[in-house]
């Protein structure tokens, strides 16, 4: 993996995903591929996105009884993804049967709490306390069922790697200081989470919408390794992430 940053090409349509794919691959670590995706165009898509020879992030958020869970990531052990995710509110025998079922080497992280939702979202759903108590209960859970990481937003990530010094932690809904934040509640700037002990960083929007998604990657391994200004633009931002997203040798996996 060059870098931590997976491009999050959440599209239906196959040749539009392939081409950005195409563009941006010598500049990320992955793609990232979600429900959008694997619905319209199913495990053969997945196979044409592997073709591009990237690593891939099965976004499917996996979230069923054990046995189902299970039997699911065997149906996708063929795509041998890099990471695949589950939803830590399925409970602990459920991920515990997703990581035996899951290929050697395939990273199965948990999802804890939805960058989309707040305290008042999780009350809604009877969860008592704020989003950070509920991310650090369930990355204590994803590690006691053996998983290799968990996904949470930058503002928790620091939380769950003092829980879990080892794990693997992705972080999604990154977004410079100034950027529209759309349908997320919770974020951080790339250098912000990477600062606080993030594996991977997820990326989509800011990259995928713009006309040339291979300068907005390229221009970044140009620029300075510093921390993103609260005047940082969406096109600065895509000019800095390839430079704020080095990982270092060890976690290259």
């Amino acid at each position: 993996m060059k870098s931590p940053i997976f491009v999050a090409v959440d599209t239906p349509d196959l040749a539009r995903a392939r081409a950005i794919a195409a563009r941006v691959r010598n500049h990320v670590g992955g793609l990232k591929l979600g429900l959008e995706f694997f619905c319209a165009n199913g495990r053969a898509g997945v196979r044409e996105m592997a073709e591009l020879g990237l690593p891939l992030f099965l976004d499917l958020k996996l979230h069923d009884i054990p046995n189902t869970v299970a039997k699911a990531v065997q149906a996708l052990r063929p795509l041998e993804p890099a990471i695949l995710t589950v939803h830590a509110a399925g409970g602990r025998a459920m991920m515990e049967d997703a990581k035996a079922a899951a290929p050697t080497g395939t990273k199965v992280v948990a999802v804890t709490v939805l960058t989309s939702l707040d305290a008042d979202d999780l009350s809604a759903t009877g969860i008592s306390g704020d989003p950070h108590g509920q991310v650090e209960r369930l990355t204590g859970l994803a590690r006691s069922a053996g998983l290799d990481g968990v996904v949470c937003s930058g503002a928790e990530v620091a939380s769950a790697r003092r829980l879990w010094p080892d794990g693997f932690f992705v972080v999604p809904g990154v977004r410079p200081a100034d950027a529209h934040v759309g349908d997320q509640k919770r974020v951080v700037t790339p250098r912000q989470a990477l600062d606080a002990g993030a594996s991977v960083l997820v990326g989509g929007r800011p990259i995928t919408t713009t006309q040339d998604p291979e300068h907005a990657t390229h221009a970044i391994e140009e620029e300075p390794s510093s921390p993103l200004s609260p005047s940082c633009t969406q096109g600065g931002f895509t000019r800095l992430l390839p430079r704020l997203i080095r990982l270092p040798e060890e976690t290259t996996r």
